[in-house]
């Protein structure tokens, strides 16, 4: 049987614009929202509140954009994808890779501004300091198990689990680690566009960066030491068309 290919490239890189661009207005949206409407100074609600939304969009977003982009809404996890693949000829190529990312990242910029004018927050950069050694460590566990658990789920063929996971570690990860779990360039630069709850202060970006890049580093390690034969998994992270039944059944990759 003739593989079936992936979905048109613009069609894969509207689908990550409009999925990274949605998942921000959730985040940023959900972190105005909590702030106006629960009690003042109860960080603790306001943090669960926050994460229950953004786990909650995320899982939506990769059923409804999955089956045609991979509903990656992360440059890490797109470069993931190229760096496990590349040796077997499969997964994007880097050319994918830098589309992806240029879609990923005006993306989650227009759904931050869009945030602030549909709360009517005034536009404007965040003063949210959040580069410290603490944050740059979890940043590098936030990434990593991010890769990890999204490459296992394609290795062993339960893509059909990976929006429910990944929207659950994500949420999660808004607890278990001190940086609240960002794991996503695409995520870092459009929340400095924010001076809200869930804003990034431009100067703390390099480091959050920086550690997501070690992190990515560190996943896609641990991955292959996991799962030697994981670049065979790559293609499984763009989906094909939709209407193939085993592309629609191994379609995965997300992230925050």
């Amino acid at each position: 049987m003739t593989a079936a290919q992936p979905a048109p490239l613009l069609r894969r890189l509207l689908a990550e614009f409009l999925g990274t661009g949605l998942l921000m207005t959730a985040v940023i949206g959900s972190g105005i929202a909590v702030t106006q409407l629960s009690p003042h100074g109860d960080l603790g609600l306001q943090l669960l509140e926050n994460a229950i939304a953004t786990g909650l969009a995320l899982t939506a977003l990769i059923l409804m954009l999955g089956p045609i982009s991979g509903a990656h809404f992360n440059p890490l996890v797109s470069a993931a994808d190229w760096l496990l693949g590349r040796s077997a000829g499969h997964g994007l190529t880097l050319t994918e890779v830098g589309a992806y990312t240029v879609a990923q990242v005006a993306g989650g910029i227009g759904g931050a501004l869009l945030s602030n004018v549909m709360f009517d927050v005034r536009q404007g950069f965040s003063t949210h300091r959040r580069a410290t050694g603490a944050h740059f460590v979890s940043e590098i566990v936030a990434t990593a198990v991010l890769i990890a658990l999204i490459f296992a789920l394609a290795r062993t063929h339960r893509g059909a689990l990976a929006a429910p996971a990944v929207g659950a570690v994500v949420a999660a990860g808004y607890f278990f680690t001190s940086s609240t779990f960002f794991a996503n360039i695409a995520a870092d630069v459009p929340r400095m566009f924010s001076d809200t709850f869930a804003g990034i202060a431009p100067s703390s970006i390099p480091a959050f960066v920086g550690a997501q890049l070690i992190g990515l580093l560190v996943g896609v390690g641990t991955i292959r030491i996991l799962y030697p034969d994981v670049a065979t998994a790559a293609d499984d992270v763009v989906p094909h068309h939709a209407g193939t039944t085993h592309a629609t059944e191994k379609g995965t990759s997300r992230a925050r």
